[in-house]
């Protein structure tokens, strides 16, 4: 081929490119980091909730592998690798961090005060300080709550309207956590009014959680509020065991303990908070500060009930309390 044929197919061959696609060429691929508390890459309900983030943010133009690159880190549920992944994910000068769980946040706050984070499954970042107020964060960080602390309350409530025999109940919570003291507050302060002694039983590790269930589901009249932390995440699948071999009616504080066995749960619309997050990132991404956009709490909450374990404990399931589940399993 001669030399002027060949500039003359070179140009038609650039002419023919997708408009789009040289557009691309002189864009600034953006990166964006994903660290989890108690999460594994494996859960089911982890993929949903990456899943519908992916999608928000393409729908508010940002594509994975394209104009975007997307970093995950897997904390499930170990302190020492969520310090670890924080660090790592700061290191690699994301344009901002979406942080899933409460223990996530200070090990990343502790490793940045510039890089933008978005935060989802939260408890109380005001106070644990990750952010100054709801309305005015002041910082790098912002965005959704788990719920307000009042709504602790509704777990004892819930519990005793499907379980009326339970006048003790065992509250599983992190006490390392400002959140795990909290949540246990409200729920104890509510006690007396339900008739229930509730004491507290601390997540640390596997066989401690085993001795303190067994040894409470010695008395009669037992029931279990498993309350929101990573730990609780990460220890999932022995506390709906343990509830199922000592006969313990247990409510959790999401829908994915019920579909994995346990008898009921009510709490926020994870996957919701994941949708939700993409439009704080994109606002970010496009020159939006943290420090002035607000925290929002969750406008979704779900009520689930598994029949079939409420059948194994030998309880009936009232029909109001079924006619306000959003989720039941036969």
């Amino acid at each position: 081929m001669k030399r002027r044929e060949f500039i003359l197919a070179l140009g038609g061959a650039a002419a023919a490119w997708p408009l789009a696609a040289r557009a691309q060429q002189g864009e600034r691929v953006r990166r964006i980091g994903v660290v989890t508390g108690g999460s594994t890459a494996e859960d089911s309900d982890a993929k949903a909730n990456i899943a519908a983030f992916r999608q928000g943010l393409q729908q508010s133009g940002w594509t994975d592998g394209g104009n975007v690159r997307i970093d995950y880190r897997w904390g499930s549920g170990s302190a020492e690798n969520i310090r670890k992944y924080a660090a790592e994910l700061v290191a690699l000068a994301p344009d901002a961090i979406l942080a899933v769980g409460t223990s996530t946040m200070a090990p990343l706050l502790q490793a940045t005060r510039t890089v933008p984070i978005v935060f989802v499954n939260v408890a109380d970042p005001v106070g644990a300080g990750f952010v100054d107020s709801v309305s005015r964060p002041g910082g790098n960080a912002t965005g959704f709550i788990q719920f307000e602390y009042s709504l602790t309350g509704k777990w004892l409530e819930l519990l005793k309207q499907i379980a009326p025999n339970v006048t003790r109940a065992a509250v599983l919570r992190d006490a390392a956590l400002t959140s795990g003291i909290g949540q246990f507050a409200v729920i104890q302060s509510v006690a007396p009014s339900l008739g229930v002694e509730v004491s507290p039983l601390n997540l640390r590790d596997a066989a401690e959680i085993e001795r303190a269930v067994v040894a409470f589901a010695r008395s009669p009249n037992g029931g279990l509020i498993l309350t929101s932390s990573a730990l609780s995440l990460r220890h999932r699948d022995l506390i709906i065991a343990l509830a199922a071999r000592h006969k313990l009616p247990a409510i959790y504080y999401r829908r994915y303990y019920v579909t994995s066995g346990g008898l009921m749960s009510y709490g926020y619309d994870l996957v919701d908070q994941f949708r939700r997050a993409t439009g704080y990132i994109d606002r970010i991404l496009r020159g939006a500060k943290p420090a002035d956009v607000p925290v929002q709490a969750p406008t979704n909450y779900e009520l689930a009930i598994n029949l079939k374990t409420a059948k194994a404990l030998g309880l009936d399931v009232p029909p109001t309390l079924l006619a306000r589940a959003d989720e039941v399993i036969e």
